[in-house]
C-alpha cells in the first residue's frame, strides 16, 4: 500500500460491528491491487471499545476517524471529505471483498477511461441454507444509465462500487438528511450528473447479510425512502420533460406499493378498515385488478381476505428469496 497519493481510498463506515469489521479490512489489505488508503469511520458506535480494540493491530495501516453519529451517508461524507484517492472505493464494515475485486474494478476502468462508477455482482447471504447472487435477485439489464436506475432496471450493491471522487463531488456527495437509500439516492444523482456507469457480472464480494434489492411490499419502510428519493428528484433536479414524466410515474407506482405494503401490516394487526383505506388509495394509482380483488373481499369477508393475502405475501416472499 502507499500512504502519500493513493490511487483508491477504501471507504469503511463502523457502527456496531465490531465483531465483523475485521473480516472486511483483511479482504481490502489483501487485495491484489495495492495502491490504496483504508479510511475506517467509527460513527459513534455503542461497542466503541470493542471496535478500538478489534482495530488495535490495524491501526498502522488505516486512518481512523472517529465522530458522533451520522449514520451511513454522513461516515461516507467524511471519509470522503479526507480521502486522497482519484477512486472511491465503498465497503460496509460487515461485507468483504474476493481478493481480485480492486484490480478487476479498475481494469473496466482501464479498458473504458470514460466511466466515472463501476459495480459488481456478489455473494448476497440472505438465506443460511442457499448462497444467492445479488444480480440473481436483482438482475442488471442493459446500460446503466439514469433512467435504469430509476426504473430499477439497474441495481447497485454499495460494497461493490468504485467511483471516481470527482463524480460523487459533482453529485454533491451522500445525503445526510436520508435514513435510508442515501446510496441509491447517490448512484442516482452521479448518473444524473454525467457519470457514466460500467458493471461486471463477476463475483467479486460478499454481503453479510440481505441488501435491499428490489424493493417490494415485504418491506414498507424501505419502499417509502424509495418514493421519498423519487419525490426529492422531481423537486431538484433539473429534469427534461420526459424524464420528469417517468420519475412522476414511477413515483405513483412506488407510493401504491407503500400504501399496500402498510395495508398488509395494518391486515396483520387485524385494523381492516384502515387497511381497506390503504388499498383503495394505491388502488388510484395502480388501478390493480388484484387490489380490486381485495378491496371487494375486505367488504364481504376482512378476517378471511386478510388470511388470503398473507399466505400470498409469504408465497412471493418464498419465491423471490
Amino acid at each position: 500500500m502507499t500512504s502519500t497519493t493513493p490511487r483508491i481510498s477504501v471507504i469503511i463506515p463502523a457502527y456496531n460491528t465490531a465483531r465483523l469489521i475485521g473480516a472486511a479490512l483483511d479482504s481490502a489489505l489483501q487485495q491484489s491491487f495495492q495502491d490504496l488508503e483504508i479510511l475506517v469511520v467509527n460513527d459513534g458506535s455503542t461497542d466503541t471499545p470493542e471496535l478500538e480494540q478489534v482495530l488495535a493491530p490495524y491501526l498502522q495501516k488505516i486512518v481512523y476517524i472517529k465522530q458522533e453519529n451520522k449514520r451511513a451517508a454522513g461516515a461516507r461524507n467524511t471519509a470522503i471529505r479526507q480521502a486522497k484517492g482519484e477512486f472511491l472505493a465503498f465497503l460496509d464494515s460487515d461485507d468483504s471483498w474476493l481478493p481480485n475485486h480492486l484490480s478487476s474494478q479498475m481494469q473496466l476502468f482501464a479498458d473504458d477511461p470514460t466511466l466515472g462508477l463501476v459495480y459488481c455482482n456478489c455473494f448476497a447471504f440472505t438465506d443460511p441454507i442457499r448462497t444467492q447472487t445479488f444480480m440473481d435477485r436483482c438482475p442488471s439489464q442493459g446500460p446503466a444509465t439514469f433512467a435504469a436506475l430509476i426504473m430499477e432496471r439497474c441495481q447497485i450493491p454499495i460494497s461493490t462500487v468504485v467511483v471516481r471522487k470527482t463524480a460523487v463531488e459533482k453529485a454533491g456527495l451522500f445525503d445526510e438528511a436520508l435514513a435510508r437509500c442515501d446510496d441509491y439516492d447517490m448512484w442516482m444523482r452521479a448518473a444524473f450528473h454525467g457519470a457514466k456507469i460500467g458493471y461486471s457480472r463477476r463475483v467479486q464480494a460478499r454481503l453479510n447479510e440481505g441488501r435491499p434489492g428490489s424493493l417490494g411490499a415485504s418491506d414498507a419502510p424501505m419502499v417509502e425512502a424509495y418514493w421519498k428519493i423519487l419525490e426529492k428528484a422531481k423537486q431538484t433536479l433539473p429534469l427534461a420533460d420526459a424524464d420528469r414524466e417517468m420519475v412522476e410515474a414511477r413515483a405513483a407506482e412506488i407510493r401504491a406499493r407503500y400504501l399496500i405494503a402498510e395495508g398488509k401490516l395494518s391486515l396483520r394487526a387485524g385494523r381492516f378498515a384502515e387497511a381497506a383505506g390503504m388499498f383503495a388509495q394505491a388502488n388510484v394509482l395502480l388501478e390493480s385488478p388484484k387490489v380490486s380483488v381485495v378491496l371487494f373481499g375486505l367488504k364481504i369477508a376482512p378476517r378471511v381476505t386478510s388470511k388470503l393475502v398473507d399466505l400470498a405475501s409469504r408465497i412471493q416472499a418464498r419465491h423471490a428469496g
